[in-house]
């Protein structure tokens, strides 16, 4: 997959790329990625990129012009231009699985006010919004969705990884252990050193409803675990959970 990112700040997506699993996908030939000055394609002395709104008000605008240069000169006409902005629709689980088919995906990263509107209505396929706030930087934005992306391309990262992620299946994820075995006064559950398989999935399934109870009870409604593709059977093993008032076996760790 290739990632193609149009920013005034360039320097910020080449140093991602550069690190991690970003820089493991890219070093095995599975994600390309360009970032592209939007300052290259301003044609006045100061390589003025922005002005001010018409109608007044603060802040200045990224220009059309300059923004549809650059698209065109990437070849991004017609093709999945992403903009991130507090505006657009939430960012989710499945939202990122749908980008996720694609074969290139373009980025316009916001500054100021944000951009011209028609360059929205002409060149922008998603406007995506990655919370309910807002920050400077539409590079840190098209970051967070660039990373969720990229995690689904075959190869990057292990397919069991991806399965057992928060949301994969309507639920968060449960907590995890490693050495040393007791730390702190505190120890490993105990059904997490048995080796019994069959208890230790349904500890974990346990923990991840209890979690998503705590946390994000919105998620354990019947509709939506459906929609995400519980099964029937785990789908009555969370209405036991919550027909119990969430006490079986919350906050036990055995």
């Amino acid at each position: 997959m290739k990632f193609t990112v149009l920013s005034l700040f360039p320097d910020f997506i080449h140093s991602y790329f550069a690190c991690s699993i970003a820089a493991r996908g890219v070093n095995k030939g599975l994600l390309r990625y360009d970032a592209v000055d939007i300052r290259d394609f301003a044609h006045d002395v100061h390589r003025s990129c922005d002005d001010a709104p018409y109608g007044g008000g603060a802040g200045m605008v990224m220009k059309p012009d300059v923004l549809a240069e650059a698209l065109h000169a990437v070849a991004a006409v017609g093709k999945r231009v992403v903009y991130p902005t507090p505006s657009g629709r939430p960012l989710s689980s499945a939202v990122i699985a749908e980008l996720a088919t694609e074969r290139e995906l373009f980025f316009v990263c916001g500054r100021y006010e944000g951009i011209d509107q028609r360059v929205l209505d002409r060149y922008v396929t998603d406007e995506i919004s990655i919370g309910d706030y807002v920050i400077a930087s539409g590079e840190l934005a098209a970051m967070v969705i660039i990373d969720g992306v990229m995690r689904r391309v075959p190869g990057v990262i292990s397919g069991e990884s991806l399965q057992q992620e928060s949301f994969e299946q309507g639920l968060l994820e449960y907590p995890h252990y490693t050495r040393p075995e007791e730390w702190d006064g505190e120890r490993v559950p105990e059904v997490l050193l048995s080796g019994h398989h069959a208890k230790i999935e349904e500890w974990r399934f346990r923990k991840s409803v209890e979690k998503t109870l705590r946390v994000r009870p919105e998620l354990l409604e019947q509709d939506r675990l459906e929609a995400a593709g519980l099964s029937a059977e785990n789908r009555r093993t969370v209405m036991k959970i919550l027909d119990s008032g969430g006490r079986d076996g919350l906050g036990k760790d055995d």
